[in-house]
């Protein structure tokens, strides 16, 4: 059962990725990110008074309480490099340089979870890293891509370091957490950072000059977060993590397949065999 709520992330995700671009075209990332951050607390607090877990908050360790801040502050610094990465470069550019985080969810799984590397994983690892760095190819004609420079690479890059280090303290701070309840602590924690952020940037006055359609869009974006972290932590609750991770980085087709309808963003040869070998690997990790 955990492997179907692995794909649902996965699903989740890449209708995440898609709507979150729509919404950032004008609107800052930042105050894109700490909106969107609402919107997925209600959604989290919301199921989590749906199974009734909110009982066992009383129950949490303090090491799990620990770890879920931990993992919530790891959280909200890859989505803020996410969103910036999105709104500086091409999505079929950040997307595939965050999925990347699995070649090291997989290390720090076996460092610190004791998951064991087999031929398989370190095969797939192989195939996603050299699929990810020929997705990343720069095209000449992306001329406003290139007039930001490489930004965009390292907010991607960031986005990816943040994201597996939410995967292995995550995996710890649920493993005696009801998986809705921990996923609703941990966005607490990431709206406080989103906030704060917003806040010390001074980007406040940004709010009322957001554009009603991008806010629909962010807020949608927020809905589909929140049903991948859903699906997501209640997977990697019952399931590896060095498996669960891979499945959710699929999302990356559902993002390259939308991108083309919606943004019109195409994938050259290189790139297209890049995506082959990144899913390839990802599937070899599930034998």
């Amino acid at each position: 059962m955990w492997i179907l709520f692995a794909f649902g992330s996965a699903l989740f995700a890449g209708i995440t990725s898609i709507l979150a671009k729509c919404g950032i075209r004008k609107t800052d990332s930042t105050v894109a990110t700490a909106i969107r951050t609402v919107v997925v607390l209600i959604f989290s607090w919301l199921m989590v008074f749906i199974v009734g877990s909110q009982s066992q908050i009383g129950s949490i360790s303090s090491t799990a309480w620990i770890f879920l801040i931990l993992s919530g502050l790891a959280t909200g610094a890859s989505w803020l490099c996410y969103f910036k990465a999105l709104q500086c470069g091409d999505i079929n550019k950040v997307v595939p340089v965050d999925k990347s985080s699995t070649v090291l969810t997989i290390i720090l799984a076996f460092i610190f979870l004791h998951e064991e590397i087999s031929l398989s994983k370190a095969v797939g690892v192989v195939l996603i890293g050299i699929g990810t760095m020929m997705m990343i190819e720069k095209k000449d004609t992306q001329i406003k891509q290139q007039s930001k420079g490489n930004r965009w690479l390292l907010y991607a890059i960031g986005s990816a370091v943040f994201a597996s280090l939410t995967s292995v303290l995550g995996k710890v701070g649920i493993s005696n957490v009801e998986s809705n309840l921990g996923t609703a602590i941990r966005t607490g924690v990431v709206l406080i950072m989103a906030w704060v952020m917003v806040l010390v940037s001074g980007k406040k006055h940004e709010l009322k000059a957001i554009n009603k359609k991008e806010l629909l869009f962010i807020c949608l974006s927020g809905l589909a977060t929140g049903g991948s972290w859903l699906c997501y932590y209640r997977a990697l609750k019952d399931g590896l993590a060095s498996v669960v991770v891979p499945i959710d980085k699929l999302s990356i087709v559902v993002t390259v397949i939308f991108s083309y309808f919606v943004f019109h963003e195409k994938l050259s040869k290189k790139s297209a065999i890049g995506l082959i070998m990144i899913i390839a690997g990802t599937l070899v990790m599930l034998i």
